[in-house]
């Protein structure tokens, strides 16, 4: 198969596969997410920084992508993941990305370092990445003013089958959406993997002023009378639809476009 093809063929089953999960009754245009996550010793840090902010993020603004999220954790002393949000506007712009870096030039001398590293001395141990596609709920991602301080909360909430996953989705988009945003847990986004590791799943992110006002808005809605009667219903009990919670709570790097 000519790769021309191979490519039409990919894009058209990620719009049709995007399209389904928003709820759509044919297929149509809706931004995609990736969500990466690097791997490195603190060591790299540096090098991974000076790649993402002076070589991939200005490259995917000429190619109309974005905004695009650098987030940091930090594992240990000596261990880091840097998680990478990337906002695609089509399929088409997730298929073609890896070839039109390729072909950029300035792109390639500005990830010189980061792309000449020695098989002995990489920059990371490996990367992890999902592509997702938004709920029904919240279509598009809702961007932070970053000109304030800003905590990121990614959580995921994986499910032990695809039946459970779509409850846990449906639970979002009818009433727990709602209450987050009642109590100020705000969301960034809202998404379900389409693929990647941990399926099936539902990923997003909130955003916080500070740690402070995380805690106090978890508190808040632990506590809501409205929350208290959703999880009482019993196909919304989370012993049924949820099997593993991932929370991890983000700083945003100083170029973080979200």
């Amino acid at each position: 198969m000519k790769r021309r093809s191979f490519m039409q063929i990919s894009v058209a089953a990620l719009g049709t596969s995007a399209a389904s999960a928003v709820g759509a009754a044919e297929p149509k245009a809706t931004e995609l997410y990736e969500l990466r996550v690097y791997s490195l010793s603190a060591s790299k840090q540096t090098i991974l920084d000076h790649y993402l902010s002076k070589a991939l993020l200005p490259a995917l603004k000429r190619f109309g992508i974005g905004p695009v999220g650098v987030f940091e954790e930090k594992v240990d002393e000596n261990k880091r993941k840097i998680y990478v949000l990337i906002v695609y506007p089509s399929a088409n712009q997730v298929v073609t990305l890896s070839a039109r870096l390729h072909g950029d030039e300035a792109y390639r001398q500005d990830a010189k370092e980061y792309l000449n590293a020695a098989p002995t001395d990489p920059v990371y141990t490996r990367i992890n990445s999902s592509l997702l596609a938004p709920i029904e709920g919240m279509p598009q991602l809702a961007k932070p003013d970053t000109s304030k301080a800003r905590l990121l909360n990614l959580r995921i909430y994986e499910s032990h089958n695809e039946r459970a996953a779509k409850k846990k989705i449906e639970m979002f988009n009818k009433s727990e959406l709602a209450i987050f945003r009642r109590v100020g847990l705000t969301p960034v986004f809202f998404a379900e993997t389409l693929v990647g590791s941990a399926m099936p799943n539902l990923t997003y992110m909130l955003v916080f002023p500070d740690d402070a006002e995380r805690q106090a808005a978890w508190g808040r809605f632990i506590k809501d009378k409205e929350w208290e009667k959703l999880r009482a219903i019993p196909e919304y009990a989370d012993k049924e639809i949820v099997s593993r919670i991932t929370n991890k709570v983000l700083t945003p790097a100083p170029y973080s476009e979200i």
